[in-house]
């Protein structure tokens, strides 16, 4: 099997470790390799998405991330029929969106806060 590097910071790190302790996961490398099958299988679904849909998407962020998520979602604007917005711990905030539109501009709009750094959490639920 191949090797390859990875370099993630302290928390992550201890997210895996706890992670791996929990589920009863012989290493690290077996938790990432659980997390990357479960990435690709959510993608896959993902560009399986046509036509019309409807969605919910959950976003969890720091509160100072708050101005990335409005530039994204103001692009988004065609596809949000309702965001919900909630400072529920303290430095954090979690949106979420209700969506209704094109499946391609839906999973824009998830992989555009999937790829921003500042979301600690985004899930897309298709309905």
């Amino acid at each position: 099997m191949p090797v390859i590097s990875l370099s993630l910071n302290d928390q992550l790190l201890e997210d895996i470790d706890k992670l791996q302790t929990e589920l009863g996961y012989s290493g690290r490398s077996e938790v990432m390799r659980a997390a990357i099958r479960l990435f690709l299988t959510d993608g896959r679904e993902k560009q399986r998405l046509e036509g019309n849909v409807s969605g919910l998407l959950l976003a969890i962020h720091s509160h100072e991330a708050e101005h990335h998520v409005t530039q994204i979602k103001g692009k988004y604007q065609d596809i949000i029929h309702t965001q919900l917005h909630n400072r529920f711990r303290e430095g954090k905030c979690m949106e979420l969106f209700i969506l209704e539109g094109d499946a391609i501009r839906i999973r824009e709009l998830s992989t555009e806060l999937q790829r921003n750094e500042e979301n600690e959490y985004v899930k897309l639920l298709i309905i």
